[in-house]
């Protein structure tokens, strides 16, 4: 199968298949206790690599992709939308974030190392107990904070790599079929009730960070960048949903891929001239506000349980220092219950 296009769509990921991935800002959570889902706080800008070729470093170039700024140990999660069914999959410094496993273009369903769209609509962390993840959190590589350090024993990578792979035709055509009847049905039933703000993807909560200002054009000759990986920080309630289609329903080869890298604010602003976002928001004045959590809940899905290597990852506290920002746990009615135009084509490279 010939890989499609990645394309930008905003500050989102156009992947082929009709997959949409926004990478969210949002507060960071304390290392101790399990919580409830942190909110969206604006996307983070999403810039073509290929488009900066005088200020970027020359190792990006050879991988293609996108970048990102990200402050140390801010946290973000990925949220999902798809026009029809997809497997996504996510690797933090090419180690899956689902299986804990070595990145691979083929997937596998033991352990499973990609998730299902749109069952999956977003995912804060890795997969590391049950019906929980660990907080995606970002930090610089050469401490072994990193998933990809504690997993593998060796920081490479860095940076976040998504490939998604559609449904074979056949059972794309049944479930196509089987959309089709229910939107007759609901035609003739009354109207249901909107979802909720999320909308197929997590919402941005009030506040949202505005997009950056463009700012006088970058200069100077690329050098290498200080290259930023994921690690992990506090725990929350979330399930990543097992995979409930037929064995052999999904393609072999996967139809896009794109390497995401994280860069420094001082980093994104030589190489791009633009202002980074402002630095993240106090988690404590954010709850005090009154402001809400989330809590995502899908009868029907079940729930894959942890790998030994993700189990064992150990939080960013443990390498760069104990987490001193104050924490306001969210009062009961701030958590609320969720559930039951393409631009140019990025480059890809070798990675």
């Amino acid at each position: 199968m010939r890989m499609e296009a990645v394309r930008i769509d905003g500050d989102s990921l156009l992947l082929p298949g009709g997959v949409r991935v926004r990478f969210m800002r949002t507060l960071r959570l304390p290392e101790t206790g399990t919580h409830a889902l942190p909110p969206g706080l604006g996307q983070f800008p999403v810039r073509r690599v290929e488009d900066y070729p005088g200020t970027v470093p020359a190792e990006w170039r050879a991988r293609g992709g996108v970048m990102l700024p990200v402050y140390l140990r801010e946290a973000m999660w990925l949220g999902f939308g798809t026009s029809e069914p997809a497997a996504l999959q996510v690797g933090v410094g090419k180690v899956c974030a689902i299986s804990g496993k070595d990145w691979s273009s083929r997937l596998r369903r033991r352990p499973q190392n990609y998730v299902v769209l749109p069952r999956q609509p977003w995912l804060d962390g890795i997969n590391s107990g049950k019906g929980t993840v660990r907080q995606f959190v970002a930090v610089p590589l050469g401490l072994g904070a990193t998933v990809e350090g504690q997993v593998t024993g060796e920081e490479t990578w860095g940076g976040i790599q998504l490939q998604t792979f559609p449904l074979k035709e056949a059972p794309l055509a049944q479930w196509r079929e089987e959309g089709r009847r229910k939107r007759e049905r609901a035609i003739k039933a009354a109207p249901s009730a909107p979802s909720g703000p999320y909308g197929g993807l997590p919402p941005a909560a009030p506040g949202a960070v505005p997009a950056p200002a463009a700012m006088a054009a970058p200069g100077g000759a690329p050098r290498s960048a200080p290259a930023m990986g994921l690690g992990v920080g506090g725990s929350m309630r979330q399930e990543v949903y097992k995979d409930d289609w037929l064995a052999g329903s999904w393609v072999k080869e996967p139809a896009g891929r794109v390497f995401v890298h994280l860069v420094t604010p001082p980093q994104w602003r030589r190489i791009t001239g633009e202002a980074p976002p402002p630095s993240p928001v106090d988690r404590a004045a954010y709850t005090q506000a009154g402001l809400p959590w989330f809590d995502y809940y899908d009868q029907d899905g079940e729930d894959l349980a942890p790998t030994d290597a993700l189990d064992q990852v150990k939080p960013v506290g443990d390498w760069l220092g104990d987490d001193h920002e104050p924490w306001r746990e969210p009062s009961s009615h701030q958590v609320k219950p969720l559930g039951d135009a393409p631009g140019k084509p990025i480059e890809d490279g070798d990675w």
